[in-house]
């Protein structure tokens, strides 16, 4: 499997990530570092613990993060999660978090794939 294909699979675009971070290699070494990345188990145990302020700095941060490496389905339910909590509110949230879950864990499972080859 190539880094391409993850992005494929995912309905991504991955010229527009080439062309964001310069260079396939880094695409895919950025990619393999976002398994290793805390900002989503941080949301999770935020969301769990009703923390506003750590869950709205996680779904930030996993909103940019997201962005950055061009999974845009996990980048726009991080960002509707980030405007919801950014009101210092949870209502809402809950629902919302479930599709930041979803499109994580499918992104997750992509990469993942790619990485263990």
């Amino acid at each position: 499997m190539t880094i391409k294909e993850v992005y494929d699979a995912l309905g991504e675009n991955y010229a527009d990530c080439v062309e964001r971070l310069l260079t396939e290699e880094n695409v895919a070494r950025f990619a393999v570092r976002f398994l290793s990345d805390e900002n989503f188990f941080a949301l999770a145990q935020a969301m769990k613990t009703r923390d506003i302020e750590k869950a709205f700095i996680a779904a930030h941060t996993l909103k940019g993060l997201a962005q950055n490496l061009g999974f845009s389905a996990l980048g726009k339910s991080a960002s509707n999660l980030t405007e919801v909590l950014r009101k210092h509110t949870f209502d809402g949230a809950d629902e919302l978090f479930k599709e930041v879950e979803i499109n994580y864990n499918l992104v997750a499972v992509e990469v993942k794939k790619f990485a263990e080859q």
